[in-house]
């Protein structure tokens, strides 16, 4: 944090301009050293949020005619004294640039060291950090608009008020906790019980919309399976309207796992095209059908196809009554290739009447739009659109919240169960912990070191 950093801000390559951006305690005397603007006066009357055209030097030599910003902390991005030299897109004019600043006593910043920076100096909470580079690597205009909401800071005001009802419940206990156990007497107990529900209701409600929002974040990862031949690879290929996978009338063709992504309205579907399940002798194409099975467990949703054509001949093989018996929750049935018969037989095929099923053609693309809206449906829970509020989003997030929920539901029991009120603070401190590190207040170093290496360098 003594260091003063420096770091292109820009994507390298050609373009009409790059950013050069530096922070810390040196970047003032580095950037008095070697900028001189046209209208000196201007300059040294030292006014934050201001832009000058100059030229850039190192020592005598002219290096080229920039726009110096200047943004003084503690009211910059990081908190610190922020200059940004704006100068032309070509990479040898900002490698001198950024070798002079170098030379002057600055350093090449760690990626994502700029938010880090603003994250320990107060300008930010971790949630806002995060939603930082989830804005930045966003792949739809929905999951732009969730960061959005997190980094203004509306999910941060919530989980601050759930922090809040802890903080107090633990003042109540070591209130409560100086009192001989004969004195706490069961109106203490039904209001400490209260206060417990109370916070966990609230953390409950914040957990409710996580999946949604872990979906609407990452992309809902959805696997095409089935037995061989049976049309995965042309679901594929109309789904994303190209040829991407191979099609042919040979069984087992797609012996590898292949991954794409294609909007649906404004969901990401993370596609992944597998092997044919069916028992096979053949040592790679049963390396496929293992990674499918691998697959499906880690799926979101799961299409299975069926061929329309064969329904009337075969009951479901052993993997297709496995997949619909294992994961029915998020099984989608498409009765394939419909468009080759006069009735499609769903009744002889035994699918459980809890999963989804659907008349389809990946030829005359039959059941297409019921499928997006089902898919749709799932993903936004019922609702029509993403809420006004925020939702937790991302793995961390989402697993601190429910331990804190599992600590208040722990020290909920203990209370029932009239354990000492010392004991319970145990499971308290342990929610407190929890919520806390979601916005970073209690937090590790090298969990803080993970997050912010998923930043590009300059941010």
């Amino acid at each position: 944090m003594d260091d003063t950093i420096v770091a292109l801000a820009t994507p390298p390559g050609e373009g009409a301009i790059h950013i050069v951006r530096m922070s810390g305690k040196l970047s003032k005397i580095i950037v008095d050293r070697c900028f001189r603007p046209i209208n000196k006066d201007r300059w040294q009357d030292d006014h934050s949020f201001t832009l000058h055209l100059g030229w850039f030097y190192a020592g005598e030599t002219k290096l080229d005619q920039v726009l110096a910003g200047r943004m003084k902390g503690p009211y910059s991005y990081t908190g610190e004294d922020v200059y940004e030299i704006y100068c032309h897109g070509g990479m040898i004019p900002v490698r001198r640039i950024i070798e002079t600043c170098l030379q002057e006593g600055a350093r090449l910043a760690e990626p994502g060291e700029f938010t880090k920076r603003a994250f320990l100096n107060g300008k930010m909470d971790l949630i806002q950090a995060e939603a930082v580079v989830d804005l930045i690597t966003s792949k739809t205009e929905l999951s732009a608009d969730l960061a959005l909401l997190q980094l203004g800071g509306s999910l941060s005001s919530q989980i601050a008020d759930v922090r809040s009802d802890i903080l107090d419940i633990l003042s109540y206990i070591e209130a409560t906790i100086d009192f001989p156990e004969d004195e706490i007497d069961d109106l203490a107990l039904a209001e400490l019980y209260d206060k417990l529900v109370r916070a966990k209701e609230k953390a409950s409600e914040i957990f409710k919309g996580s999946k949604t929002g872990k979906i609407i974040r990452e992309g809902l990862s959805t696997v095409i399976a089935g037995k061989p031949n049976v049309g995965k690879s042309s679901l594929l290929n109309a789904l994303l309207k190209e040829e991407r996978a191979i099609v042919t009338d040979i069984p087992g063709t797609t012996r590898d796992e292949i991954h794409e992504y294609v909007k649906i309205g404004e969901v990401l579907l993370h596609l992944i095209d597998t092997a044919g399940i069916r028992e096979s002798q053949d040592p790679v194409e049963m390396i496929g059908i293992e990674r499918a099975w691998k697959a499906l467990n880690m799926a979101d949703v799961i299409l299975l196809l069926l061929d329309a054509t064969e329904l009337h001949t075969r009951r479901l093989t052993r993997e297709e009554k496995i997949i619909l018996e294992e994961y029915a929750d998020k099984t989608i049935v498409l009765i394939n290739k419909v468009d080759l018969i006069s009735q499609c037989g769903l009744t002889e095929t035994f699918i459980p009447p809890e999963v989804f099923v659907l008349p389809f053609s990946v030829k005359d693309r039959i059941g297409f739009t019921e499928l997006e809206e089902e898919i749709l449906r799932r993903v936004l829970e019922g609702e029509a659109a993403i809420s006004a509020e925020p939702l937790l989003s991302n793995i961390r997030q989402i697993m601190a919240m429910e331990n804190c929920i599992h600590s208040l539901e722990k020290a909920m029991e203990a209370v029932y169960a009239n354990v000492p009120f010392d004991l319970v603070s145990i499971d308290v401190r342990s929610a407190l912990d929890e919520v806390s590190a979601i916005t970073g207040q209690n937090v590790q170093e090298d969990l803080l070191s993970n997050i912010f290496t998923r930043f590009c360098i300059g941010k």
